[in-house]
Formats: structure tokens, C-alpha cells, sequence
């Protein structure tokens, strides 16, 4: 009897091991800057002459793994990237369920247009074979993430970024200033890959200067790698209307009345905010305790949107890619909610005000609440109805939405995806 009862606890000591690596963690990257460089797009309409680069475009995948479950975040170098393109990389991706792939564009103004806006004339300027290399060389990505699955543990965190990295152009105080890290390191404490996710726009060189380049997105990811190791992530968050790089010369006011500023826009400014956001994204993760076989489930559901705006429904009729929309004037898209750890994270076919992050935020269930924006589609911004055709300065923003409901829509599917992640929960 007395040799079960110290046999037991030696045989549970030399099993453990076994379970610790039953989660799994990948990652993969791939160039996609074009060769030649293409004019870069940064919004509705034809895109601008680019003579020459600063950093790489880049397709980055993480693929994180528990038992059957597999879940891939994916980060494209584009200003937004549709869901009829997503189904192309899909195809190639036959190891992961398509509802567990989540594309993501960082918004950057300086990459090629993978929207295929229709062009004065009917005659589109983007150029579809760069679309399907974008397709192709993203798939490789995930698909080289499979293959490099190890053991691992997460790291995962969340705090405010200080520092000028970011403010609302609208108003400059409604932005939000928190910051997600999920770091995947080995057992032995190597790091496989960090994903950052916080919510800004990566314009601070625009579509005007003639450089195709990753922003400050390009900076922040070569800081993450030099420093800590492995693969660095962006996910964008809630920056729409208008949550931007704060590249402001504050000494240098053009409109005081209006709380507007001259900008610096240069290669300097990314490598400075981009450089800063690694910093604050090493200072808030630095301290996280590692999470020994986290849990992991994707749900995933299906979102119908009405098409109110005639300029999205005219880009949705008219742009080579044929995009799928139905027959009353609305098109169908998925939302996903990943349980992580303690951390969930919500997608967000396009670029949601900061309120209505705040709203999901406070609502989701995780001791670490993250948004990625722009994932899976890119439908515009998108606004509450009390906000929508509300301001003057909401001209544009609400021009550029789907419609009037789609942020209550939004919100109203987010919070199905938390209830259904609970009642899962309630079950085990």
C-alpha cells in the first residue's frame, strides 16, 4: 500500500511533461511587396504613383494549436483585404477549418490596393495579379506556420501605451490607449512569436509621398524580432474615425481653434512610433506570468449587413473581384471570438469608432479583451446610429459605412459570439 501512495505522485511527475505539450504554437512570414512597385492606395479611388520603398510588406501568420483546434491570426501589410480574397487563401490552406482563419490588414496608406475600387470610367486600376500573389504568398505563410508547430506556453498581457503614439484626429483625447501582447515562448522561454494588438492608423507617410512601405507597422515588427526573438504580429484594433499616428508637430499649429497640427511625415517619424510601440509592448508583457496549456476555442458566425451607402454599394457591383452580396442589398460576413488563455478576442469586418470598442471591451468576458479591426473583411468604417450622418465631420466616415445599423449590428453579433463562448463554458 505504502509503495502505491509514492508511486502515484512519481508516475503523475514523469506523465506531466506529456500533457504541457499539447499546446502548440507556429509561425511563418513572407515578403509581398510588389516587384514592380504599384501605385499604393490610401482609401476610395484610384491609388498614387510609387517610386521607391521603406521596408519590406509582409504576410506574418501565427497558428496557434490545443488537441483537434488549430486557429491562425494572419497580418497583411495592405490598407484593408476582402473576404472574397480570403476564401482564395483558404483553399490553400486545406490543415486549418476556414472559420478558424483570421486575415487581418494593419490599414497601412502605402501598399498596393487589394479592394479592386472600381476606376473613372469603369476601368480599375489595381492590378489583379498582385492580389492573387498577395493570396498566395499569405497561404504560404500559415502553411509554414503548420510546419514549424512546437511546444508552448503564452504569455499574455495588457496596459496602457505611453508615449505620442497615437490620438482620435475628431477629437484628440477619445482614443484608447491599451495595449494587448500575446507572446508564445518555448518551455525553456524562447519566444516563438508576439502579437500586438492596439488600435491605430499607420499613415504617418500616406499615399502622397510615393513610398510603399509597412508604416510604422514595418518598425514596430523589426524592434519585436531584434529584441525578443521569433515572429512579431500586429493586429489593428477600434481606430476608426479617426484614430491616427500621432505625428503631429505640436509646436507647429495650423488651425488652434480647430486643435490641428502640421504633421511629420517621414521614414524617421515610423521608426520612431514604431519603435516606441515595441517598447511599450516589451514593458507590458515583460512581468506576464506564462500560461501552461491554455485553453483554445474559435467560434465563429455568419453577419449579414445592409448596404445603405450608394459609393460601398457601387464598389461592391463594380470591382473585379465580384464580391458576393445578396439579393435585397446586403452583404454576408463572418465574426469570429477566440478564448485564448484568459484572453478573448473579438474580429471586426472593418474599422470600428473607438466607442464601440470600448462598449465590446467592457462587455467581453476575458481577463484580457482584444479587437482585431479590419479582419476577415474591410467594409468601411463602421459607426453607431447615433453617430451615423450625425456631424459634419462624420461626413466622410459615414459616406465610406455600410449604413446606419451597422455598428448596432456589430455589437449585437459580438455579444452572441460572448454569450456563445460562455455557454460552452458553462458546459465543460
Amino acid at each position: 500500500m505504502l509503495c502505491h501512495r509514492i508511486l502515484a505522485p512519481l508516475l503523475l511527475c514523469l506523465f506531466a511533461p506529456v500533457a504541457l505539450a499539447d499546446f502548440k504554437v507556429g509561425v511563418g512570414k513572407s515578403i509581398i511587396t510588389p516587384e514592380p512597385l504599384l501605385p499604393i492606395s490610401g482609401g476610395v479611388g484610384a491609388g498614387e504613383p510609387s517610386t521607391s520603398k521603406k521596408g519590406e510588406l509582409t504576410a506574418r501568420a501565427i497558428v496557434f494549436e490545443k488537441g483537434e483546434t488549430k486557429v491562425a491570426v494572419v497580418q497583411l501589410d495592405l490598407l484593408g483585404f476582402p473576404s472574397v480574397l480570403c476564401a482564395r487563401i483558404h483553399k490553400q490552406v486545406p490543415r486549418i477549418p476556414a472559420e478558424n482563419i483570421l486575415i487581418g490588414s494593419t490599414h497601412t496608406h502605402s501598399a498596393p490596393d487589394c479592394y479592386g475600387f472600381p476606376g473613372l470610367g469603369g476601368k480599375p486600376s489595381n492590378n489583379l495579379e498582385y492580389m492573387d500573389f498577395v493570396c498566395n504568398q499569405a497561404a504560404k505563410a500559415i502553411n509554414q506556420a503548420v510546419d514549424n508547430m512546437k511546444p508552448a506556453e503564452l504569455k499574455i498581457a495588457t496596459g496602457e501605451a505611453k508615449g505620442k503614439i497615437a490620438y482620435n484626429y475628431y477629437a484628440p483625447e477619445l482614443y484608447d490607449p491599451r495595449m494587448s501582447v500575446i507572446q508564445a515562448v518555448t518551455p525553456d522561454g524562447k519566444t516563438v512569436g508576439t502579437l500586438v494588438n492596439y488600435a491605430v492608423h499607420p499613415e504617418v507617410l500616406g499615399n502622397k509621398n510615393g513610398i510603399t512601405s509597412p508604416d510604422l507597422v514595418g518598425p514596430l515588427c523589426d524592434k519585436l524580432e531584434a529584441d525578443l526573438g521569433g515572429t512579431a504580429i500586429f493586429m489593428n484594433g477600434a481606430q476608426g474615425g479617426m484614430i491616427t499616428a500621432d505625428n503631429r508637430l505640436l509646436e507647429k499649429p495650423s488651425d488652434q481653434l480647430h486643435a490641428r497640427w502640421h504633421d511629420e511625415r517621414s521614414w524617421a517619424e515610423c521608426v520612431r512610433i514604431g519603435e516606441l510601440m515595441a517598447s511599450e509592448a516589451e514593458r507590458i508583457v515583460k512581468d506576464a506570468k506564462p500560461q501552461v496549456d491554455p485553453a483554445l476555442a474559435c467560434y465563429a458566425l455568419d453577419v449579414k449587413f445592409p448596404v445603405e451607402s450608394p459609393l460601398m454599394w457601387t464598389i461592391l457591383r463594380a470591382s473585379p473581384l465580384k464580391y458576393p452580396h445578396n439579393n435585397d442589398r446586403s452583404i454576408t460576413t463572418r465574426m469570429n471570438l477566440v478564448d485564448i488563455g484568459d484572453a478573448q478576442i473579438l474580429t471586426i469586418p472593418g474599422e470600428a469608432l473607438p466607442n464601440i470598442g470600448f462598449y465590446l471591451k467592457r462587455k467581453m468576458r476575458g481577463k484580457h479583451n482584444l479587437l482585431f479591426g479590419l479582419t476577415n473583411d474591410a467594409f468601411g468604417y463602421i459607426l453607431t446610429k447615433v453617430d451615423f450622418n450625425s456631424f459634419d465631420r462624420y461626413e466622410y466616415i459615414s459616406q465610406t459605412s455600410l449604413g446606419e445599423m451597422t455598428g448596432e449590428i456589430v455589437m449585437e453579433n459580438g455579444l452572441k459570439l460572448v454569450q456563445k463562448s460562455a455557454a460552452a463554458g458553462d458546459k465543460k
